[in-house]
């Protein structure tokens, strides 16, 4: 937490309690007991807060402002990364829904989010318009999903309902006609995928969206057998959640790459799998394991460092990568 979050959070704490302990700041800074002396200081120094020690109830608390005396209050809201990130995230998605059932609630929830992000009632707020023209959320690679599959989806997965769709897989080429019992909705690297138990495949597959050409809800009213097959949360997990990235299974392997000196300056602050194993030689390079299940896109990550990378490990994803990279040169022949 750097100091500027510090101040807001010293006044958030002095906000919303009527009494804060010496030991709660310091635990929920994160500080010492002289840095967080220097921090009151400066809020009273530079913003005239009006903080004050009560011996008897053993704490800080906001004295009442003086009438007619300087005003206390920080300058213009502002936010870490993280925060900034999922709120323009938030106002995007939400600005990016079609008009529909939801319309009538989502507009004051956007309405009001422009307003957090321009600082209501802070000094020196900044205008919605001027936050989307400086500061940009850019989707890379998103492919566009129609609606009313996503929204047939979406019932199905919570209404706990069987969905029959028409499913082209981009990786064979192929168009099958499936029942699925969905699980849940993942929105990953910018794409929305279903994981269903496939009754077609009779197992758990993890379907992109995108990919649904008809779909529609089974109707017990019909005859048809309409309730979803329900997969335990950590079946679900061992199955798509524990290789790398969306192709995910219960059979993993470990690879083990090998950054140059150079590409590790910024793979060394990448995830690409929360099980992975990582160290940096002497020479400078970085060497990364990480668990995968199938591996075409391990495989594209692994390329987008061209030469700066080498697959240690294991023999038939290094065998895989050079019959990739051999293709690709004979395109330059």
């Amino acid at each position: 937490m750097d100091r500027s979050e510090r101040f807001y959070k010293i006044d958030q704490m002095l906000r919303e309690r009527r009494m804060v302990p010496l030991g709660d700041f310091l635990d929920t800074l994160g500080v010492s007991r002289a840095t967080f002396k220097r921090d009151l200081e400066y809020l009273r120094d530079r913003y005239n807060a009006p903080i004050e020690w009560d011996r008897e109830a053993g704490g800080y608390r906001l004295a009442k402002e003086v009438a007619g005396g300087p005003g206390y209050e920080l300058p213009g809201l502002w936010f870490n990364a993280g925060e900034i990130h999922a709120l323009l995230t938030m106002q995007h998605l939400l600005k990016g829904l079609e008009p529909g059932l939801l319309t009538p609630h989502v507009q004051p929830l956007l309405t009001r989010l422009e307003k957090l992000l321009a600082g209501e009632g802070a000094a020196g707020g900044i205008a919605p318009d001027e936050i989307e023209r400086r500061i940009r959320i850019i989707r890379i690679a998103a492919r566009p999903t129609k609606l009313e599959f996503f929204e047939l989806a979406a019932t199905a997965v919570l209404k706990r309902l069987r969905l029959q769709a028409t499913y082209w897989a981009r990786s064979s080429n192929e168009t099958t006609e499936r029942v699925l019992s969905p699980q849940r909705l993942v929105f990953y690297r910018g794409n929305w995928y279903l994981d269903a138990w496939c009754h077609l495949r009779n197992g758990l597959r993890s379907f992109s969206v995108d990919g649904v050409r008809t779909a529609r809800l089974l109707d017990a009213g019909l005859g048809e057998d309409a309730a979803a097959k329900e997969v335990p949360p950590a079946d679900l997990d061992a199955a798509l959640a524990s290789g790398y990235g969306i192709f995910s299974g219960r059979k993993t392997t470990w690879a083990t790459l090998r950054f140059s000196k150079q590409a590790a300056r910024w793979v060394a602050a990448e995830e690409w799998h929360p099980e992975q194993n990582c160290r940096t030689e002497p020479d400078g390079s970085y060497v990364m394991e990480l668990p995968y299940s199938e591996d075409p896109e391990l495989v594209m990550d692994i390329l987008r460092h061209g030469a700066d990378v080498e697959v240690l490990a294991p023999a038939h994803l290094r065998e895989r990568v050079r019959e990739v990279l051999t293709h690709a040169l004979k395109q330059y022949r």
